[in-house]
């Protein structure tokens, strides 16, 4: 049986700013049949390499708006999918519906089912607490990261910040997106900041955003923590490829110090560039981050 599930409107998502990438859908994925899925897909589809451009919470692909050009202009395709629960994706009304392996699950899904190959894995937030576990399970799918602002979750708090900003989200059922994003990006016009708040008309549609603080894997028994520990010793010890880390040091929660100990975990990965106005959504700082990256790549 479909799961209930509410569509945002198009119309919330006309002239964004800064923003004007057609958006695609797959509706029927393995295991999620009648639940759509947005992605922007931009760029050749027989590029050389390809960015996936993985969001967190409470965002969507809007985030990317400033490193997709830079990494178009290089020639490459991006895709930047939107979970499920956020942005043009479907947001199933149910708080419990929403578990790590049912985002997991879904994101690997689509990568096959758009068969990307020669990949640069971009992530952030939720974006890297889910994606960072991705590369082990299709290990010649990817070949390089770029990573910022976020974790692997193996069951412990990431500290004072997480749990005051986990508090904060269970007593706001109905969370102001944009007055959240205008708080921690004071850099965004309100426009951008209202484009944030597009996905979201009424609380109904905020599931996904309430129960994303809950599913961060804090103790030793929850989902998604023996994958992030297999995720951790594999990136240690497997990983081959090349990788950028961009750090905002205005964050509270998934700052340098948090940041340094992901850094360690990764094998082979050059000292962080510091953003050192940016703060938890460090790619709203994110033209000259793309192009330090691909300039660490050897692109530019």
């Amino acid at each position: 049986m479909p799961l209930d599930a509410k569509r945002t409107p198009d119309t919330r998502f006309d002239n964004l700013p800064g923003y004007d990438y057609a958006p695609h859908y797959v509706d029927d994925l393995p295991g999620y049949e009648g639940l759509r899925v947005h992605y922007v897909d931009e760029g050749p589809q027989d590029a050389v390499r390809t960015y996936l451009c993985l969001h967190g919470e409470p965002s969507w692909a809007y985030l990317y708006r400033k490193m997709i050009p830079v990494f178009l202009d290089s020639g490459a395709r991006v895709i930047a999918p939107d979970w499920l629960g956020f942005g043009r994706s479907d947001k199933p009304v149910d708080d419990t519906v929403y578990t790590f392996n049912f985002h997991r699950n879904m994101m690997l899904e689509l990568i096959k089912r758009l068969d990307l190959k020669n990949v640069t894995l971009v992530c952030q937030d939720w974006g890297g607490l889910l994606g960072l576990t991705i590369p082990m399970d299709m290990p010649d799918t990817f070949e390089r990261l770029i990573v910022m602002n976020t974790a692997i979750a193996t069951g412990q708090s990431p500290g004072a910040g997480f749990d005051q900003w986990k508090a904060y989200v269970r007593n706001q059922p109905d969370m102001d997106v944009a007055a959240l994003m205008k708080r921690g990006t004071p850099i965004l016009s309100d426009a951008e900041a209202a484009a944030y708040g597009a996905p979201f008309p009424d609380a109904t549609y905020k599931a996904g955003v309430r129960t994303f603080p809950e599913l961060v894997m804090v103790a030793p028994g929850m989902e998604g923590v023996d994958i992030s520990k297999r995720a951790a010793l594999w990136w240690t010890n497997d990983w081959s490829g090349d990788s950028f880390m961009a750090v905002g040091a205005q964050d509270p929660v998934l700052g340098p110090p948090q940041m340094e100990q992901l850094r360690k975990t990764i094998r082979n990965c050059p000292e962080p560039m510091i953003v050192a106005d940016g703060g938890h959504f460090v790619q709203e700082w994110g033209e000259p981050v793309a192009r330090a990256a691909l300039q660490s790549f050897g692109e530019l």
